[in-house]
């Protein structure tokens, strides 16, 4: 009875270390690809929110800039309105944040935990509330802001961005309360923890990356609205509305100044967040 074959086995090893590696290879590419996708952007807009006045309308534009100069920015900055609408919008997106993750994070623990009749047709009705188009809502929504005398204020926009905000909140937050296995809150509440307890010292903390992602995407969202800061605002602007209403009537630079100073509260937000949603995630997976 012959054994296997020793001159196969160096073989399948060698077959599957290039597998491995070509594997590993693809994943790199796409990852790299993905990341100048996102990165690209960034930086050509940082590349000529940095670049002289003079040479806004030079081409081909130099990837890498010979001179760096913020009086473009700076110029943005001192322009009538802007800075005061700049900390508009720092309000609106905290209040967002603050209300959305107040209630999106305990629905989104209720729907996780527990069992109710028609509990997946309200996550579905949830979602769908996103695909109604906002935009014929417009009239409506701004005549009742006037009549509750919430029109041009901040905690208006603010509602209006929770609203928005609201659905994905929800559904990102149960998904991961769904990923912490309840039998750690049941072995907690029986070593004498109460429901709440169970909740903040075990659930919680494994509900971070979900939490942070909501976070995220909740900042974001209020931070880049334009549409409903345009229609409930008029002396009261946000940023971006701010930069709307006096965009076609800048020059080049002035835009690319603006663009930069938009990413950045985001970039910010999205760098001290992230510990959060790396660094715990790997807990709920498992």
């Amino acid at each position: 009875m012959s054994g296997p074959d020793r001159s196969a086995i160096p073989l399948a090893r060698r077959r599957r270390a290039a597998e491995w590696f070509v594997t590993r290879s693809l994943t790199y590419l796409v990852a790299v690809v993905l990341a100048l996708f996102v990165v690209a952007p960034i930086y050509l807009i940082f590349v000529a929110a940095v670049t002289p006045r003079e040479l806004a309308f030079a081409y081909p534009r130099a990837l890498i800039p010979s001179e760096i100069s913020t009086e473009t920015i700076s110029f943005f900055l001192n322009a009538s309105g802007v800075v005061p609408s700049f900390w508009r919008s720092v309000q609106v997106a905290v209040i967002t944040l603050a209300i959305a993750l107040s209630i999106g994070a305990p629905a989104g623990y209720a729907l996780a935990r527990y069992a109710f009749r028609g509990r997946e047709t309200y996550r579905l009705t949830v979602l769908s509330t996103r695909a109604f188009p906002i935009v014929i809502l417009a009239i409506p929504i701004a005549v009742t802001y006037i009549r509750w005398g919430l029109d041009d204020s901040v905690i208006g926009v603010a509602f209006m961005h929770t609203a928005l905000a609201l659905p994905f909140t929800v559904l990102i937050t149960s998904s991961v309360f769904m990923s912490v296995p309840r039998d750690l809150e049941e072995a907690a509440q029986t070593l004498g923890c109460t429901p709440l307890q169970a909740f903040l010292k075990v659930s919680l903390p494994l509900a971070l990356p979900g939490l942070a992602a909501a976070a995220i995407f909740t900042w974001v969202l209020s931070w880049n609205d334009v549409f409903a800061a345009a229609i409930l605002t008029l002396t009261n602007q946000t940023l971006p509305a701010k930069i709307l209403s006096a965009l076609t009537q800048s020059p080049i630079y002035y835009q690319f100044a603006a663009g930069f100073v938009m990413l950045v509260p985001s970039l910010v937000v999205i760098f001290f967040i992230r510990r959060y949603l790396l660094g715990l995630w790997g807990r709920v997976v498992k």
